[in-house]
């Protein structure tokens, strides 16, 4: 259930906060006013795509804030759980941000999260019914999927079960047209894997090799005038007739002297010990810095030709010395599998028919769970559409048999007609746009209780009614609301005036600005 839903700087809206209830709630207002941009901007909480116009004018950048109480949404809190989102009392807090320059992110209780993540949990907390929504009524693998919901969990399960077993066998379809393939093919194959694994293997690369070739080349090319500056510091420092290490310890013995007869001179005495500690720890490095110079010309070209090397390599197999050994690996494992008669055919065939056989039982009992609840499904439907103010019209649903697909061999279609005397057809062939939008709400009522979406929100659900069908409609949104939260989008009195919560969305004018405001009305409003 949604709890609150924050909006700040989408299009004409500058800051708008709204809290839900459950039941039945309504947002009206005039034409242009921002009921839209409402449902665009809980689009956005859903993972919908993100577009940089909906940031408000001089605005950076636009958010949504969405509070949703998942509590008695088993699914999405698992979906949650699998994305490592913290939850606390079941209640997920979703936070989309939206910029000029095209980016976009998203947070689930603070956790940053892809939008393709919220999108999958989106899904399963808002059933979004837009103005252009009703034409998916018209698509028949969206008609299957109305079907399936309707069903429940039996149909879901079985779904599932079909969709694993099908990757399964067109998985092994596809090793058994390799098998097939010419054996001067895999042969072929098998020669360029070893081929590979040899070039990659004789090379001995190591990670992050590449930089630390390229230090040792630095220090190749500049050895020479390395080792003649380090040499003239040296005699400087050490060597040279009073150099600072000779007048250090010639400083040192004369303030051990010094200290004898004055006890504040002994800590320099001891700063010195130091220094001279210090700097005969540096010439001795510097002098094995000198000796690990290396001024052999075959080094450096030997340095120079292992990076020309490694460069080929990744021009070949990968952008880094770690992707070049996952190819390593990789092709290792391809050419074990191409060498050590996993790809036996006898067994292929047998497997293959095995899980074909399984896969076409559990089709058949999914087919056979559809058209048995299909005639309570269109009893349902059919119902709910006479009430609509259609009290002739009939609805049904037709099957027709497919080659099995991850969602099993059906492929269904409604028939519908609302004309005494005439028969059903496809209502993508004779339905209205007010006919299917009645029909879209009956199986959403029909529905009710059933799909495991909690929150149901429609957008000018109301298009085309009028007088009686407006009322009708409006007590079928309130008893859908019995079952789910609902949020309806309206311009009817008779919808507005069965609502819990009534949200009133008009546009004002300040400080030359445009902006939307919303207000909850009261009881006396």
């Amino acid at each position: 259930m949604i709890q609150e839903l924050t909006v700040e700087n989408i299009a004409i809206i500058d800051q708008a906060m709204l809290t839900f209830g459950a039941g039945f709630s309504a947002l009206t207002g005039e034409t242009g006013a921002g009921k839209s941009l409402l449902v665009d901007s809980i689009g956005l909480a859903l993972g919908n795509r993100a577009d940089t116009e909906l940031v408000r004018t001089g605005c950076n950048r636009g958010s949504v804030h969405l509070v949703a109480d998942l509590r008695a949404n088993p699914i999405a809190l698992a979906k949650c759980a699998e994305l490592g989102v913290e939850m606390e009392d079941g209640i997920l807090v979703v936070q989309r941000t939206i910029t000029t320059e095209g980016r976009s992110t998203v947070r689930l209780n603070g956790k940053p999260v892809a939008v393709g993540s919220l999108k999958e949990i989106g899904r399963f907390l808002i059933d979004l019914h837009g103005q252009h929504d009703n034409q998916s009524l018209l698509n028949p693998e969206k008609q299957l999927d109305f079907l399936d919901s309707w069903i429940g969990d039996d149909a879901a399960h079985l779904i599932v079960q079909i969709s694993e077993q099908y990757a399964q066998v067109e998985s092994l379809k596809r090793k058994l047209n390799h098998l097939r393939n010419s054996q001067r093919e895999r042969e072929q194959r098998i020669d360029m894997l070893k081929f590979q694994i040899e070039e990659i293997e004789s090379a001995g690369l190591s990670a992050n090799e590449t930089e630390s070739l390229n230090n040792l080349l630095g220090r190749l090319k500049n050895s020479e005038r390395l080792l003649q500056a380090t040499g003239q510091h040296l005699q400087t420092l050490s060597d040279d007739e009073g150099s600072a290490l000779e007048r250090v310890s010639a400083a040192l013995r004369e303030f051990e002297s010094l200290g004898r007869l004055d006890s504040e001179l002994e800590p320099i005495f001891g700063q010195l010990q130091a220094a001279e500690a210090a700097l005969t720890e540096s010439l001795r490095d510097l002098r094995h810095y000198q000796d690990a110079l290396d001024l052999d010309p075959e080094a450096l070209e030997e340095t120079a030709a292992r990076l020309d090397l490694i460069a080929r390599l990744k021009r070949k197999y990968g952008e880094d010395e770690l992707a070049i050994l996952n190819h390593l690996e990789e092709s290792q494992r391809e050419l074990s599998d191409l060498e050590s008669g996993d790809y036996d055919e006898e067994s292929l065939v047998s497997a293959l028919e095995e899980q074909s056989k399984q896969l076409e039982k559990l089709s058949h009992q999914l087919s056979e769970l559809r058209k048995g609840k299909a005639t309570k499904f269109s009893q349902e439907v059919q119902a709910h559409v006479r009430d609509l103010a259609m009290e002739k019209a009939e609805f049904s649903v037709q099957f027709t048999e497919i080659p099995i697909q991850p969602n099993g061999l059906d492929a269904i279609e409604f028939y519908f007609t609302s004309n005494p005397g005439e028969p059903q057809r496809s209502m993508a062939r004779v339905a209205s746009g007010g006919e299917i939008s009645r029909v879209m709400l009956a199986i959403k009522v029909a529905s009710a209780g059933r799909a495991g979406v909690p929150t149901l929100i429609f957008d000018e659900v109301d298009t085309g009614l009028s007088g009686r069908a407006a009322a009708i409609t409006a007590k079928k949104l309130e008893q859908l609301s019995q079952h789910n939260q609902v949020m309806v989008i309206t311009h009817l009195p008779q919808i507005a005036g069965r609502a819990n919560t009534h949200f009133h969305i008009e546009k004002q004018t300040a400080s030359g600005r445009t902006q939307t405001v919303i207000h909850e009305l009261t009881g006396d409003e």
